[in-house]
């Protein structure tokens, strides 16, 4: 699913390197957490996987496609197979929630036959079906990442991304979104995770890939946080 080798990164006016030297390796169907202080890299990872940055030097390949090299044209289906789910929620806050899930569905060109089945059917999965025609605005910060959640799943992907998804959360409700990305998991699609939530990667116990200053320091199976540090 996601191949990095000798992966290094820097922004275009710092002179240290965002990621350095970086390799692993994520099976289709594999959850992995990737740890780390702020600033270690996790985030630039996240970017480069979804070709929002390009790798200084090294290689990257996502579903078997070296991403450095994939024409601006296909960056639309890179995409369309990655689901994401941002620690600020990211959500249209004066729609409906049926709305924030729909238009994910929108923008790949589905059928409006195909939304009505869909929406409700992801509304479901993440508990909120009897919320579709509440506004964001009127959601607990828990909801909203539901909804962020259920977006993220709407069309499918073969991956779901998601940076610091429990970083605004209480630690209650930062459990359940994990136990839903869990579930979701579970069904066969491959999971990656940047957060710092020590305790939410102690508790799961997967394979936990640990970042500092860029460099990859730790790669565990069945690992926790202050193991692999």
């Amino acid at each position: 699913m996601v191949d990095a080798k000798n992966l290094s990164m820097k922004y275009d006016k710092g002179k240290s390197l965002a990621l350095e030297n970086v390799s692993f390796s994520i099976d289709r169907g594999e959850f992995a957490f990737f740890v780390g202080s702020s600033g270690a890299g996790k985030s630039s990872l996240m970017k480069l996987i979804i070709r929002e940055e390009k790798p200084h030097s090294g290689t990257l390949r996502v579903f078997g496609r070296d991403v450095s090299r994939l024409p601006k044209h296909r960056l639309p289906y890179l995409r369309r197979n990655i689901g994401m789910v941002f620690q600020d929620f990211r959500l249209m806050e004066e729609r409906t929630v049926y709305d924030n899930v729909a238009f994910a569905m929108t923008v790949i060109g589905s059928s409006r036959r195909e939304i009505r089945r869909r929406v409700p059917h992801v509304l479901g999965l993440v508990g909120l079906k009897d919320k579709a025609r509440a506004k964001i605005t009127d959601l607990s910060g828990g909801e909203q990442q539901r909804v962020g959640l259920a977006r993220a799943i709407a069309n499918r992907p073969a991956m779901i991304i998601a940076d610091e998804p429990t970083g605004n959360l209480d630690p209650g409700t930062a459990l359940d979104i994990m136990n839903l990305l869990r579930s979701i998991n579970l069904r066969g699609t491959t999971v990656l995770v940047a957060t710092h939530n020590r305790e939410i990667v102690d508790r799961f116990k997967k394979r936990v890939l640990y970042l500092e200053n860029g460099r990859l320091v730790g790669d565990e199976q069945k690992g926790i946080y202050s193991h692999v540090h």
